[in-house]
């Protein structure tokens, strides 16, 4: 079994989680999982156009390494369109550099530093506030807890 590996920077948690093929039952189709550093390997390479050595720092992984990953992303993109699978993101060795905040009462959205807490929503107020990267950090770590691997 390989020792644990260097966490994996990602700018944001991503916007969508969860595609499938249209007019389909969700328990008709088979799921593909692509991990939140496989979704970034594939944002700063094929959305944002970068080489794989930019993009490789931008992660704070090595060069064969993003290679490696973006590679693997794109096998599991493929398989969820040619064969009709759903596709979930989700899991992954990462740290975010963004979160974005969401208040649960007026519904603003804001992207604000990882490390930066904010207990009020700057638009209304409310205390309500609900942070997506902890979404991703929560589950990883309950998965963990029960044993599973990521």
């Amino acid at each position: 079994m390989p020792g644990p590996y260097r966490r994996r920077r990602v700018f944001q948690p991503p916007n969508f989680v969860n595609f499938k093929p249209s007019g389909i039952p969700r328990r008709a189709l088979k799921m593909i999982t692509l991990a939140v550093d496989e979704y970034e390997a594939i944002r700063l390479a094929d959305y944002n156009g970068l080489d794989h050595t930019q993009a490789a720092e931008n992660m704070g992984i090595s060069r064969p390494t993003f290679s490696r990953l973006v590679e693997k992303a794109r096998n599991k993109i493929a398989q969820a369109l040619v064969d009709g699978m759903e596709l979930i993101v989700e899991g992954g060795n990462i740290e975010f550099a963004n979160t974005r905040r969401r208040c649960l009462d007026c519904g603003d959205e804001y992207l604000s530093p990882y490390s930066e807490k904010i207990n009020d929503c700057p638009e209304c107020g409310s205390d309500n506030i609900e942070d997506i990267a902890d979404n991703f950090i929560k589950k990883k770590n309950n998965e963990n807890k029960r044993g599973d691997n990521v």
